[in-house]
């Protein structure tokens, strides 16, 4: 039987938080449409009429939400991740292209995107599993599940392609760590992106050079004896000296790349029958994360060049500033700067912004709504919008760590987890901080289906919070 609410225990410090960026992300959005032939705020053919229909819709979800029965999220986590997964099959299969990318379905003339309720349906998902009496987050059997449960709706959405929706998953890492994931796992996650960084950053040679220094530096620490360091250091460089020679007397087609890879391999020989004779079993790890690292390096410069679309290989190559181009691919980075600039300490006002009304940037009242938002609004509106964000995001940890069910606590985590990801990602790819990918400002960005798939997320996660005091699944 459902458990009666009552209206002292929903948190309504939250719905203020959340209704006053709804609030300042329609006028945003009323701001980039704006036309004075257009002044019905309820005109469908212009952005904020269509925005509109899905905020009172929303609303209405919310209500149906709080009427339903707090223990159905639990009993039928996984169904609706089953029924999600489906979803992104048959949209790859049958859905609509739009943008380049088979992400959507035309239903009745509105445009549903399955991937952006997918990220609920993980969040929940996982809340379910990792809530379970005899999960122990620290087994391989759990991470392998878990990691499976995470990267299965990731990947079907990086084939249609959507890479920037796909790159959401990974801010599931914090839930994880919050739950126990150990401290090397995490570590290894940073060293991998950091890896990947660089990867992108310098030529491949120079990659492998770092790496083997690293491991060279992982000797001494694991060592401690100088003469092991001298000794491994002599054998890379003998053999590396003896393959130049040769590759210049025998003029071998072997660029820097292959020579050094070659002499990492002979030298990897040497270094194992070292291992076997001294008994230098740790030395082993060192190997075995150099070759993960260096295989790593090879997998993603291969994915870049041969996944990625020219104008997404441009777009991380001018973030990155080895390339630029404010014409073509740049030009929607440049514009936003410019936007964002323009509005100075104070902004232009409300309806005023020149950039936005000439439609200097394009997906602006989408992917770039912020720019908006700092050119109307300044740097006093834009610190505004992140202080409440900011908030809203303490505020969920605070609710999260109250919650006396383990299924509540993880499930709030997974929504933090999907919010802070964009709010931090979409704010960063309008200022250049970061490539643009592609996903929305949690409650500001126009379009329905990320609007409501937030709404939708925040609120359930506000409903098992109204029965705290009760609900220990």
């Amino acid at each position: 039987m459902t458990e009666k609410l009552h209206i002292e225990d929903i948190d309504w410090i939250t719905i203020i938080l959340y209704l006053v960026l709804v609030v300042f992300g329609w006028l945003n959005i009323f701001a980039v449409s704006y036309n004075e032939r257009f002044r019905s705020i309820f005109d469908l053919s212009m952005n904020y009429g269509d925005q509109l229909i899905w905020i009172l819709t929303s609303f209405v979800m919310i209500i149906l939400l709080f009427a339903v029965d707090h223990r159905s999220f639990y009993f039928f986590a996984y169904p609706v991740y089953g029924f999600a997964i489906v979803l992104l099959l048959a949209v790859v299969l049958f859905g609509t292209e739009v943008n380049n990318a088979r992400s959507w379905f035309r239903i009745f003339g509105v445009n549903f995107q399955p991937s952006e309720f997918a990220k609920l349906a993980t969040a929940l998902a996982l809340a379910r599993f990792l809530s379970g009496w005899d999960v122990k987050i620290r087994s391989w059997k759990s991470m392998v599940t878990l990691l499976m449960m995470v990267g299965v709706p990731a990947m079907i959405i990086a084939v249609q392609p959507d890479w920037g929706t796909a790159l959401v998953f990974s801010g599931f890492v914090l839930l994880l760590y919050r739950e126990g994931m150990p401290g090397w796992m995490a570590a290894m996650i940073l060293f991998l992106a950091g890896l990947f960084l660089f990867t992108l950053l310098l030529v491949p040679a120079e990659v492998i050079i770092a790496l083997i220094a690293f491991a060279f530096i992982g000797f001494a620490i694991l060592s401690r004896k100088a003469k092991h360091i001298v000794a491994g250091g002599a054998i890379f460089g003998a053999f590396l000296l003896v393959l130049r020679l040769m590759t210049d007397l025998l003029s071998l087609d072997l660029n820097q790349y292959q020579v050094i890879l070659i002499t990492l391999v002979l030298s990897t020989i040497v270094y194992l029958i070292m291992i076997y004779l001294y008994k230098l079993k740790r030395f082993l790890l060192v190997l075995a994360i150099l070759f993960g690292s260096i295989a790593f390096t090879f997998t993603v410069d291969y994915m870049f060049h041969n996944f990625l679309k020219p104008h997404q290989q441009m777009r991380i190559n001018i973030l990155l500033g080895k390339e630029t181009d404010i014409q073509d691919v740049g030009y929607n980075l440049n514009q936003s700067k410019i936007a964002i600039g323009s509005g100075g300490f104070m902004g232009k006002g409300f309806l005023k912004g020149t950039q936005t009304k000439l439609n200097f940037v394009p997906e602006q009242s989408t992917d770039f709504i912020f720019c908006t938002i700092g050119e109307e609004w300044g740097f006093v509106g834009t610190t505004l919008v992140i202080a409440v964000f900011v908030g809203l995001l303490i505020r969920l940890i605070f609710l999260a760590e109250r919650q006396k069910s383990n299924f509540a606590r993880i499930y709030g985590y997974g929504v933090l987890s999907v919010i802070f990801f964009h709010f931090s990602i979409n704010i960063a790819m309008t200022i250049g901080l970061f490539p643009v990918i592609g996903i929305p400002l949690p409650f500001f960005s126009y379009g329905g289906s990320a609007f409501l798939a937030f709404t939708l997320m925040l609120f359930i996660f506000i409903r098992l919070d109204s029965v705290r005091k009760v609900y220990v699944i």
